[in-house]
């Protein structure tokens, strides 16, 4: 516990009763307003860690088990913040104190952010041994022990978090069942079409859904033990039984301190945050504002925002108009048990003389449905399940009351090319702080200059995380366009570029992400930091990419060792060094191909690609080709893809060398080497250039006199032709300096940076490269050559080593707990082979779907 110094004892004195994700953020917005200098902050913690992401709670079950803490009590002792472990347990308002244990704490002002408990609805046996809730990180750990022994287990309570606890169940390999006792599942949420839907997947998964059910008991055995819920005329076998039916706010405390209460429980507050003691502040799940609880923690963090100003200001520590927090909008947008469900505005059309036009549509699953304003004019709200890809445009639309200037019915349907686009407006950047792309532009404008201040000064990408991505690409779009210098940190989590990094990995020796973010990052990380130090990982080290110690870091592609494609199924290539390929190996890849129904292209880069793969059909596939003698062309990653060439000089009239032998050797011997973007590489047996080796990132061309090579060069969108690095060499000249070339460029070079920018960037450019390189300038050769000999010693096939380790081949199912694939890919065939089918295929080989206009 960190213990303030006696010189800060007469100091205003600030106490936070609870440390979940409201509390957390409210010490953060006390401490960013009024430094250990000027106010003490004490903080009491029920549970025995501090704040830590409820959102994510889920994810506790997932394998490996991620970090949900958002604060340490190091990170609190930094904020000299000190914290008191229990739970507080009396109240005075009359003598400003609050009392934990034996200790009793004085405060100046107080704030309640002691959240919410599950509800128990109250039946026969609900205490019996089986019996969980789901709440804290301890109640899920109870709930895993819980479930070794268990078959069958029963959610009550068929509402948001009943699902999560559904879906954690499944994940837990129980034959799992949810009870509701209203008529439809997320009946806060959804109408009930809407309900009806999710139930329709949701049953598809294997889960059973019992609606519209009340147990009257919960049956046990002579033990005590859970064995099912009794209803009125059936019985429901269970070995473990999780309540989900809701929360309660946690207002016993502020009740026997006789604090005002709203109707419905919670602690009541104003605008200000204040309850009727005005010493006393609420924020989060357990107050009550204008008679109403928010069970969402986007409404929580503003309270706390609101709560942070106004109590500064009442202890003379701030200058600022007083902040109101006036009710908040509970759009919500979830993904639960894989379902996307989202839900926004009016969304159960409570506004007189609405109107609602819906969709439903049971060949995808989906459901959705637009409230409108009574002349049809503007988006008061709307449902969506299975697919919520216009959410954020929808939830713009309604929240900014945008005159709509397309059919409302357009707005339903999945886009379609040359369809109506929505209209623009300032678009929604952080939909859990409700951060617009102006306000953004305004922070940095205002002297922002990276992703943390943009946070501070704007809160957004402080709830999910999902957004700092956007505000990442805003901030150098901005800072750009604003004259001034844009850096190559890596992301908002690390202060450092790719090369950096990379340095502080190799000296420093770390192995893991969670190593290299605990040494030099902060935060959780991102889609942008995570496979970059992975990828730097796996360069240096040459671990397993999909190994427990990585797969969490990994972007999709990696994490299943091939490419997914458009329509969630995924390609397939397996390595075919220097284009050169045996009749018995064409014909067992073709077998392959037949076997799983795949779709065949040869690609420009002498591969065959087989598309349309199911994932769980990956290892399949795999032990079918490895059997072949084929392996992982890394066609997924940044790393090698392909060494094309010609024929050369055992086939051709012209060839002067042999460039298949050579492009045999050279990809074989880069196979797998993780880089900052992805190589490419030609060999051509003479100056006819056939395999087009100066569009390459790395190219060799023969002569008379041995092999010229070109660096630098790639086609795709910006295409660039390679430059003359060496002529006449042998070879193992060859090899050599291709070595230095590329451990050059991985050590050096920025993420998703190609070996064209990268030797654009270079101080010197290609005349230094080859200093570098060739003359050995720097002294590092000898290194770079060791470094690519240990990455060639540590090469190893992924598809085989995944296939040999049956945790990770486990995690090539599509559905955790069941062997069922994903029924829902349509293809078409053409030319006769599948394509994966667009709306327009599905359309016109159903009969017209009922669009329902009107009320």
């Amino acid at each position: 516990m960190f213990t303030p110094s006696l010189s800060a004892a007469s100091l205003p004195h600030v106490v936070v009763v609870g440390n979940g994700m409201v509390g957390h953020r409210l010490v953060q917005r006390l401490r960013e307003g009024a430094a250990a200098q000027t106010m003490r902050l004490t903080v009491i913690s029920e549970e025995p860690c501090l704040a830590y992401d409820r959102v994510q709670l889920s994810r506790q079950f997932d394998d490996p088990r991620p970090d949900l803490a958002l604060a340490s009590p190091d990170d609190y002792a930094v904020l000299e913040v000190a914290v008191v472990w229990g739970r507080a347990h009396t109240l005075n308002p009359a003598a400003r104190t609050v009392a934990v244990g034996d200790l009793t704490l004085h405060y100046d002002a107080l704030v309640l952010t002691t959240g919410s408990v599950p509800f128990v609805p109250p039946l026969p046996g609900r205490d019996a041994a089986g019996c969980f809730v789901y709440r804290t990180l301890a109640d899920l750990d109870a709930i895993r022990a819980a479930a070794h022994t268990a078959h069958t287990g029963v959610v009550i309570g068929g509402g948001l978090l009943g699902l999560e606890a559904a879906g954690a169940l499944r994940k837990l390999g129980l034959q799992t069942h949810v009870v509701e006792a209203a008529p439809h599942l997320m009946p806060a949420q959804l109408d009930s079409e809407g309900g009806a839907a999710l139930r329709r997947t949701v049953e598809a998964m294997g889960l059973g859904v019992h609606t519209g059910r009340a147990p009257q008991a919960i049956t046990t055995d002579g033990a005590g033990r859970v064995t099912g819920l009794r209803f009125a005329d059936d019985h429901l076998p269970a070995d473990l039984i999780v309540f989900s039916a809701g929360i309660r706010p946690r207002d016993d405390l502020a009740r026997a301190a006789g604090l005002a209460l709203g109707e419905r429980g919670g602690v009541k507050i104003d605008d200000l945050g204040r309850t009727s003691d005005p010493h006393i502040y609420a924020a989060g799940e357990c107050a009550a504002h204008a008679g109403r609880t928010y069970g969402l923690v986007a409404p929580g963090y503003r309270m706390a925002a609101v709560v942070a100003t106004n109590l500064l200001r009442d202890l003379g520590l701030l200058n600022t108009a007083p902040a109101l927090f006036q009710g908040a909008d509970l759009s919500t947008k979830l993904k639960l048990l894989g379902v996307e469900v989202g839900s926004f505005g009016d969304a159960h059309g409570q506004t007189p003389g609405c109107r609602t036009v819906s969709l439903s549509d049971n060949v995808r699953g989906t459901y959705s449905k637009l409230v409108l304003a009574e002349d049809g004019s503007r988006v008061l709200g709307g449902l969506l399940v299975g697919d919520t890809a216009r959410y954020s445009e929808l939830l713009d639309l309604t929240l900014s009351a945008t005159p709509l200037t397309a059919p409302p019915e357009t707005l339903l349907v999945p886009a379609l090319p040359a369809s109506g686009a929505l209209p623009q407006a300032d678009t929604l950047v952080c939909s859990c702080e409700n951060v617009r792309e102006s306000a953004v532009c305004a922070a940095v404008q205002g002297g922002a200059r990276d992703v943390a201040g943009l946070k501070r000064c704007t809160g957004a990408g402080t709830g999910c995380g999902g957004c700092v991505p956007t505000l990442h690409g805003l901030l150098q779009t901005e800072l750009r366009r604003l004259g001034q210098v844009v850096t190559n940190h890596l992301c908002g989590h690390y202060a450092h570029s790719r090369q950096e990094l990379f340095d502080l990995i190799r000296v420093r020796g770390h192995r893991t992400w969670d190593e290299v973010l605990a040494a030099h990052g902060s935060g959780h990380g991102c889609e942008i930091c995570k496979p970059a130090v992975a990828s730097i990982l796996a360069s240096l080290h040459g671990e397993l990419v999909v190994s427990p110690a990585h797969a969490a870091v990994q972007d999709t592609n990696d994490a299943f060792l091939a490419n997914i494609q458009k329509n969630g199924t995924y390609s397939v290539v397996p390595r075919v060094p220097g284009g050169e390929i045996t009749p018995a190996g064409l014909m067992a890849i073709g077998a392959v191909a037949q076997k799983y129904g795949l779709y065949c292209k040869l690609t420009g880069g002498q591969r065959i690609d087989l598309l349309g793969a199911h994932r769980d059909d990956l290892p399949l596939i795999w032990e079918d080709l490895i059997a072949a003698g084929f392996e992982s062309g890394h066609a997924y990653g940044k790393s090698l893809r392909t060494v094309k060439s010609c024929v050369g000089s055992a086939w051709c009239r012209y060839g002067v060398q042999d460039s298949t032998g050579l492009a045999v050797r050279l990809e074989l011997r880069y196979r797998g080497l993780r880089s900052p973007h992805k190589l490419k590489s030609g060999v051509s047996g003479c100056t006819r250039e056939c395999a087009e080796a100066r569009s390459k990132d790395f190219g060799l061309i023969a002569t008379e006199h041995g092999w010229n090579v070109y660096v630098g060069g790639n086609g795709g969108v910006t295409p660039k032709h390679a430059l003359l690095l060496a002529e006449g060499l042998s070879e193992d000249e060859v090899v050599r300096l291709l070595d230095r070339y590329l451990m050059f460029y991985v050590r050096t070079a920025d993420r998703l940076q190609r070996t064209s920018a990268w030797l654009e960037g270079l101080d010197g450019g290609l005349a230094y490269l080859r200093r570098v390189i060739v003359d050995d300038h720097l002294g590092l050769c000898a290194e770079l050559e060791a470094d690519m000999a240990r990455h060639i010693a540590s090469y190893q096939d992924e598809w085989a080593a995944a296939l040999a380790d049956p945790g990770v081949r486990a995690r090539f199912r599509t559905f955790v707990n069941a062997e069922e694939r994903d029924d829902g890919v349509v293809w078409v065939d053409e030319r006769g082979q599948i394509r994966p089918a667009e709306l327009p295929d599905i359309l016109s080989g159903l009969p017209q779907l009922p669009l329902h206009g009107g009320d």
